[in-house]
């Protein structure tokens, strides 16, 4: 047994066997046979074996044709390594005597001695273990044939392992066939770890190299909720997790309790909470969740696998979706914020960039592209005539950015009105302030605009000069940074002096350590993951007003993240111990 750990992205615990992504491309069928299996398992690697050895040494001889021998020779030692003996030996080993499937002991013996080599310190013989990771795909390949089993065409359920996974992977993901997935880089923000949440997956991400130590089919914890992946754990670390799955499902149906009633602190003060999401479906998950509206609809996902820019019905489609099915309740839909880590557009793929998330991304990529814009707009302005909808402009970060997009959306409303096509003429207009620029200039954009919301994600990597994405600074990425909490407060007071609504639609409204400081720093609107609704509904109707400010007040002394999270956690741990670890 071995026990990593990572950043928690996505709650929940699963068990199950793995697939590894990276390597494969195919889950392995099974780890063990019948006894009496044994002699044609044997024989089936064999087989299998050979035939990858002449495919290698195929291969040799196209490259020495094409690219010269030396290159040739790269197969050539590809396929005296499968032939190896003692290699073989070990393989059959594990089928003669443990009742291993042939698949299972090819991986399992190969990727033994690729982290033996990966171990050394000389580059010469470390960099070598890509090549038997390549070896270890061909003999699969062989082994399954047709049988191989791509992670988009999943027939068994399993537990997905990968270096990464992009948002478009993630978004494909079958929840039915996928208990949960782990990660060596990513982190708390990205927008893979936000697609976790949105398909209600479990998953850690940032968990650092572990490929070299799992197998298809070995079995695998996730722990979603504390960050911790387990390698083949051992009975005793089964049950427990079995029994805090239990646990934690009694829990959550415990919180079911809570969807029709509404979220109102002690001392009875209202807090709206609103849902986050990114498929129109994900509607009647705002809904089950007692949602009091949707206070981020992302319209990425129209992007999604998608080689042509989405047309006007599409959009408008996917928004009337989501507007019919609330029924009156207020969806603020968030025009695109395509770039960075995000979709990417036929637009974008002709424009390599340096450093994407401080590139052409979100409104920047859409004044640069006003028939894009303006066609989102055209749908979005449609919608409005069926229901209670609020637009907002992602990444805005100059006053002059957000009059640009408030003059195109007034050109945009004058066609309709000459193509006699209804739409909401007073549509509420908000930004959202995710860049220090406009939190330092937020009194002023609280002029231009009916509602703020405030987007932590970004705010927290640009304030912090920390990647979202990525797992090495993984420390320095913290909501709870003094410096951060600043910004906060400079903006809730904006918009208070300014009186207009502000929210927080970031990750760290949906984590519920924080639920009481933000409540503490004056918000009374909160959007979040529609899974996490019940949670910070529960902490809310356990608490005061005047609690949540003696919170904040205290942590105003604090000088450090770690002393804040430190101490909101212990605070928190007494509201609700199941999900704070």
């Amino acid at each position: 047994m071995e026990i990593k750990r990572g950043i928690p992205v996505s709650p929940g615990v699963a068990i199950g066997p793995a697939l590894v992504v990276d390597t494969e491309g195919f889950r392995i069928p099974q780890r063990f046979i019948d006894r009496k299996q044994r002699r044609d398992e044997v024989q089936r690697l064999r087989e299998a074996i050979k035939a990858a050895a002449l495919e290698a040494r195929d291969n040799q001889d196209a490259i020495s044709a094409k690219l010269g021998k030396k290159y040739g020779d790269i197969f050539a030692a590809h396929a005296v390594f499968m032939q190896d003996q003692t290699l073989v030996g070990e393989m059959e080993a594990l089928v003669k005597e443990q009742d291993h499937a042939a698949e299972y002991a090819v991986s399992r013996v190969i990727r033994r001695h690729a982290k033996a080599l990966e171990s050394l310190t000389d580059t010469r013989f470390s960099s070598r273990a890509a090549d038997l990771f390549d070896i270890e795909k061909s003999i699969l390949r062989h082994l399954l044939g047709e049988r191989g089993e791509l992670i988009s065409h999943l027939k068994e359920p399993v537990v997905v392992l990968a270096h990464d996974l992009t948002p478009s992977e993630t978004a494909a993901l079958d929840p039915k066939m996928v208990f949960a997935f782990a990660t060596e880089s990513g982190g708390r923000a990205s927008h893979t770890a936000i697609m976790a949440g949105v398909l209600e997956i479990p998953a850690v991400v940032g968990l650092g190299r572990f490929l070299t130590d799992v197998s298809g089919g070995d079995e695998i914890i996730v722990d979603g909720n504390r960050g911790v992946l387990i390698l083949n754990p051992d009975e005793e670390t089964r049950k427990r997790y079995e029994q805090a799955r239990q646990v934690f499902g009694t829990f959550a149906t415990g919180l079911t309790e809570l969807r029709d009633k509404p979220a109102l602190t002690k001392d009875n003060i209202r807090v709206t909470l609103h849902g986050n999401i990114e498929f129109p479906q994900e509607a009647q998950h705002c809904l089950e969740r007692g949602a009091d509206g949707v206070g981020l609809y992302r319209t990425e996902f129209l992007y999604l696998n998608k080689k042509t820019d989405p047309t006007e019905e599409e959009h408008y489609e996917a928004y009337g979706t989501v507007v019919r099915a609330l029924g009156g309740k207020p969806v603020v839909i968030r025009t695109l914020d395509l770039g960075a880590d995000k979709f990417a557009t036929q637009v974008e793929k002709s424009h390599l960039e340096r450093n994407p998330f401080l590139g052409l991304r979100s409104v920047r990529l859409c004044l640069r592209n006003l028939t894009l814009f303006k066609t989102q707009m055209r749908a979005i302005l449609r919608a409005s005539s069926l229901g209670n909808v609020r637009m907002m402009f992602p990444m805005v970060s100059t006053l002059l950015e957000l009059r640009q997009c408030k003059m195109i959306l007034a050109e945009v409303k004058e066609d309709l009105e000459e193509e006699g096509i209804s739409f909401q003429r007073k549509l509420p207009i908000g930004t959202m302030i995710e860049v220090p620029s406009a939190a330092i200039m937020a009194d002023e954009f609280a002029r231009e605009v009916d509602f703020f919301s405030i987007g932590t994600n970004d705010l927290v990597q640009y304030t912090l000069a920390a990647d979202r994405t990525n797992e090495t600074v993984a420390a320095l990425y913290n909501p709870g940074d003094p410096a951060v909490l600043r910004l906060l407060r400079m903006v809730i007071d904006a918009a208070q002096k300014n009186n207009i609504e502000v929210s927080v639609c970031g990750e760290m409204s949906g984590e519920p350590i924080y639920t009481m400081l933000l409540l503490g720093l004056g918000l009374r609107q909160l959007s979040v993951t529609p899974q996490n609704i019940p949670e910070i509904k529960k902490i809310v109707r356990s608490i005061t007003i005047d609690e949540a400010k003696k919170v904040a007040q205290e942590v105003s002394r604090l000088e450090t993240a770690r002393d804040v999270n430190n101490y909101l956690r212990e605070i928190t741990r007494r509201i609700l111990p199941e999900v704070v670890s």
